[in-house]
């Protein structure tokens, strides 16, 4: 049987705080490991930088990324698995588009 790709949209916030690197090779890595599951990215959009509601996990902000990407199903888990290890990553938010 044919496995379809689907589109998702990925709302990633990343962790700046005591960070020398800047944010672009943050978003690189972050892309590479996505890329690393097999899935396509179409497009990487920063949202820029905002605070939390309330401070969690003593951290105040985060920088927000927003991808669209190309993917199957079941890798979807395995890419959500690979990021939780990324200590960049504070939250990462996945969801169907169309």
């Amino acid at each position: 049987y044919i496995i379809m790709k689907r589109k998702y949209e990925a709302i990633i916030v990343l962790n700046t705080k005591g960070k020398e690197e800047g944010v672009d090779s943050m978003v690189k890595n972050v892309r590479d490991q996505i890329e690393g599951e097999g899935a396509v990215i179409e497009s990487v959009t920063p949202m820029g930088r905002r605070k939390f509601a309330f401070n969690a996990r003593h951290v105040e902000g985060g920088f927000y990324v927003s991808c669209l990407l190309d993917t199957e199903p079941d890798s979807l888990g395995r890419i959500q698995n690979r990021l939780k290890l990324n200590q960049d990553i504070y939250l990462q938010h996945f969801q169907r588009v169309g």
